[in-house]
Order: C-alpha cells, then structure tokens, then sequence
C-alpha cells in the first residue's frame, strides 16, 4: 500500500507499507494491503506502519481523517510528530506539548486583552448616547 501522511502545510511523509494501525472513537484497528476500502475519523494517538522491509515506525496524530482505497492509503491530520520508538517520540511529544502550551498562554492572554478592550468600546458607546 501507499501511505501518505497529509499536514496542512506539508506532506510529512510518503512510504510503502505492508500494515498500519491506527485508532478511532471505537477503538485500534489495523489495515492490510487486501482490506476494504472505507473512511475512519481518528482520535489523537499513536500510529504504527511496517514498511515493506519490515520494519515498524511510529507517529503521535492529533485527530485526523484516514481514507484506504484501493492500494493508497491517506492520513490527513492536523498535527502529526515522528518517532523512531516510542520513548524517542513521547520524549519529542513531550516536548512539543510544552512549547504548544507556552503558545496557547500567550495566545489567551492576547484574546483576553482584546475582550476587555472591545468591552471598554462597547461600554463608551453606550454612555455617548
């Protein structure tokens, strides 16, 4: 199969595979070349692939849509992180969350100054009156 792994600013990765396991609401299911074609949203989680040399390779996904048909298979995710095993990626994870999270405060912060000063607006235009 043909796996191809889709961020909204970039392809993070194209690879031949032989399985891929991943997880939706109801839980893990794996993909084999002959399966059948359908549509499964995913929640975040760890996605395994074996390559067609055999060898198994993680992602951590933020959720996601995966669509099989035919020989492709396409992941398009929101956020997606690379792991060469499961400690290098919750390391890299770990990481990443903490900068997002550094990101998010600032973020808040900015939107909170903006609702009081609109606040501020609103509340002058209404005593001009």
């Amino acid at each position: 199969m043909k796996l191809k792994i889709l961020l909204p600013a970039k392809v993070l990765l194209e690879e031949e595979v032989e399985k891929v396991t991943a997880e939706a609401e109801n839980g893990f299911f794996t993909i084999l070349p002959r399966h059948v074609d359908f549509v499964s949203a995913l929640v975040p989680s760890i996605f395994t692939y074996v390559t067609s040399g055999g060898s198994e390779h993680y992602l951590a996904l933020d959720e996601g849509i995966l669509i099989k048909q035919g020989d492709q298979l396409y992941v398009s995710a929101a956020r997606a992180v690379q792991g060469e095993s499961l400690e290098v990626l919750q390391e890299t994870v770990e990481s990443e969350l903490k900068v997002l999270g550094e990101s998010e405060k600032k973020s808040r912060a900015v939107m909170s100054r903006l609702e009081v000063d609109t606040l501020r607006r609103f509340s002058r235009l209404g005593g001009e009156r």
